[in-house]
């Protein structure tokens, strides 16, 4: 049986950042995941997790300027230096959730551009290096050009090739059934192809990105792939709520307590 994650971001925003752990607790979930933790001191994420017995499932490294429309460093060849800062800020709120993976945003930038090649490759193998110090992995998530258009990890193929080469063991991608569906489609054949080097899940309806089950895809008959391939780490419910979080947790309900 699957495990969720409520993603914090985009779930039970009716309340404030730091009072939805208790929202995604009191609803079922047993992990939660988000974008950035990074408004708030990592003590302070930490003791919501633990107050909660929640799992801190996944969070993203710091993207630049967000707020300006910069999303990632990793392929822009004149911001290694402050990835590198970012970094190091990420691993003190990974001690303080115990969270076991972190995601490397790409940036805005050509993939055709050989410098941007050259500076993600070298970035991805650096970050990689330095959280497989802290034995924590790193996660590769590619994102379709509707949602984030201009994003320079837009190709499961690319990632996969990347991550076969770079040969890391802590080196892993992060397989949105979303975004897939929206690049490539096939989705059940490419979770079969690429399980071996799949490190974390997430899900939303297509095309939409609300609820599970409320779109294109039949969502249930894929998480019941998953299991049967062999994941046992957590689904991120990254979607956006149509009418109220707690209103659209219906398709939950079968899953919860499923491994209590």
């Amino acid at each position: 049986m699957p495990r969720f994650a409520a993603n914090l971001t985009l779930m039970f925003t009716e309340v404030p950042f730091l009072d939805r752990f208790a929202q995604a607790a009191e609803a079922g979930f047993e992990a939660v995941e988000f974008l950035f933790p990074y408004e708030h001191p990592p003590e302070a994420v930490g003791e919501r997790l633990k107050a909660h017995g929640l799992t801190q499932a996944l969070f993203n490294l710091p993207p630049g300027d967000w707020v300006a429309g910069e999303r990632g460093l990793a392929a822009l060849p004149d911001r290694f230096e402050e990835l590198k800062g970012g970094v190091e800020t990420a691993l003190a709120y990974a001690r303080a959730t115990g969270v076991s993976r972190l995601h490397l945003m790409a940036g805005m930038a050509d993939r055709s551009d050989a410098r941007a090649q050259d500076s993600y490759r070298r970035a991805v193998a650096w970050t990689a290096e330095r959280l497989g110090r802290e034995g924590l992995d790193l996660v590769l998530e590619p994102i379709n050009a509707r949602n984030m258009p201009g994003y320079f990890l837009n190709d499961f193929g690319y990632a996969a090739d990347l991550i076969r080469e770079l040969a890391l063991p802590n080196l892993k991608l992060q397989f949105d059934l979303y975004h897939c569906q929206i690049l490539h489609g096939d989705v059940t054949m490419r979770l079969r192809a690429l399980m071996p080097i799949i490190g974390h899940v997430q899900t939303a309806s297509v095309p939409e990105r609300h609820e599970p089950g409320s779109g294109e895809m039949n969502d249930a008959v894929l998480f019941a792939e998953l299991d049967r391939l062999g994941y046992d780490g957590f689904i991120g419910c990254e979607y956006n709520p149509r009418a109220g979080t707690r209103e659209g947790l219906g398709w939950f309900t079968p899953y919860k307590g499923a491994r209590a």
